[in-house]
């Protein structure tokens, strides 16, 4: 197959450090959410099998059949937004938003309207609303360093001595040597204290679930879910692969998030999108008609660590709370950071404002979460009070 003559060894190289990327950091944002929420162990591994599975096949297959690095994984911050809506919802309620959210992107996809609705959305807004659902993520890394100093901080240290080096960043990026040094201090300060059972001997097996439709989970997650997909993830995905030359097909990728929520849903995995970080990894070398080759790369490697899900989700489960806590905080801070500025420079800020409050205020309205009142009352602020912005927006 051409794909293997198109490889080498950077190409090789950029692929294994973007799949890990994917399967700590935000592994561990799952993992946080599902162990707040009481999911189960079995729950969690479902969720797990069903976002490697579903979004490595499909990976496989876009690149493939269109020769770009077109690699998903899943919406780390739809991940995030559900954390709050298990406090009040069941999980077959959430996976009902999932299968709906889902549902709703692959008729947008097939409408090909997908692209004037990213036009049409104000960023700053949306990403208040990021960077307030974001921000317990933060706080929860900055708990850790005050709690268990042994691991957090030299997971910290480790993750800003390689962020200070850009040369050696490039060969160890951050988040990785934060994951290595984590494991060190786990061992070291707490043992490694992990009893897999039986889960070394089994492949991963999904768990069906049975959704329910509630009126107050779709008000709730539906819109947010599909905002943070279509605009944010996916947003974010083409802005990088356009930077280095590629043409993603918007409304294609939109039909198969839709179609991969669904899949995927059904298991309790959180919906499918066009991932920003590892297409940048995957694309940052190389001739531009052969990155498609390190995605073909991250996705025959998704596969089977999504077989093994039942073993790496009981290590993770198995790990100190720190570990967990600092590891998903410091791959958000960079996300974190975006957030920020995206929505306080330029237009909408005073929305933007209003939806960051809104959102980090936890405000239940209805029992509808803060998220999506976030958006309400942030566009409603910005249609008030910046008339102007909105002007700017339809021009242009």
């Amino acid at each position: 197959m051409s794909v293997f003559k198109d490889l080498s060894p950077q190409l090789v190289s950029n692929a294994v450090v973007a799949f890990l990327f994917a399967a700590s950091g935000p592994v561990a944002i799952i993992l946080s959410v599902g162990a707040n929420g009481r999911l189960s162990s079995e729950e969690l591994s479902s969720w797990i099998f069903g976002v490697f599975i579903v979004n490595g096949l499909i990976s496989l297959y876009f690149c493939l059949k269109y020769r770009q690095p077109l690699a998903f994984f899943w919406t780390i911050p739809g991940t995030v937004l559900i954390g709050p809506a298990l406090d009040h919802l069941s999980f077959p309620e959430v996976v009902g938003a999932f299968l709906a959210t889902g549902l709703l992107m692959a008729v947008l996809g097939l409408s090909g309207v997908v692209g004037r609705l990213m036009k049409a959305a104000p960023m700053p807004i949306v990403m208040g609303m990021v960077a307030g659902v974001f921000m317990q993520f933060g706080l929860n890394w900055i708990d850790a360093l005050r709690d268990d100093a042994a691991v957090a901080v030299p997971m910290t240290v480790a993750f800003i001595a390689l962020a200070a080096l850009p040369r050696l960043a490039k060969a160890m990026p951050p988040l990785i040597g934060a994951l290595i040094v984590g494991i060190a201090a786990w061992g070291v300060v707490h043992g490694f204290n992990i009893d897999l059972g039986d889960s070394v001997s089994q492949v991963g097996l999904p768990m069906i679930q049975t959704p329910a439709f509630s009126l107050q989970a779709m008000i709730e997650l539906v819109v947010p879910l599909a905002i943070t997909v279509l605009v944010v993830q996916n947003g974010q995905g083409f802005a990088v692969l356009k930077s280095t030359g590629h043409e993603p097909p918007v409304n294609a990728i939109a039909v198969a998030c839709g179609v991969g929520s669904m899949i995927a849903g059904m298991v309790g995995g959180a919906s499918s999108c066009l991932t920003g970080p590892v297409n940048a990894i995957i694309s940052a070398d190389g001739p531009k008609e052969k990155h498609y080759a390190a995605g073909v790369v991250v996705a025959l490697l998704a596969i089977p660590f999504g077989l093994m899900a039942p073993v790496f989700t009981k290590v993770m489960l198995a790990a100190p709370a720190a570990f967990i806590a600092s590891l998903a905080g410091l791959a958000m801070l960079r996300v974190l950071q975006m957030a920020f500025m995206t929505a306080f420079q330029g237009r909408f800020i005073f929305g933007a404002l209003i939806t960051f409050l809104v959102t980090v205020s936890d405000l239940t309205i209805f029992n509808i979460g803060a998220a999506f009142w976030g958006l309400v009352f942030g566009f409603i602020a910005s249609w008030l009070l910046e008339r102007d912005d909105f002007k700017t927006l339809a021009t242009g």
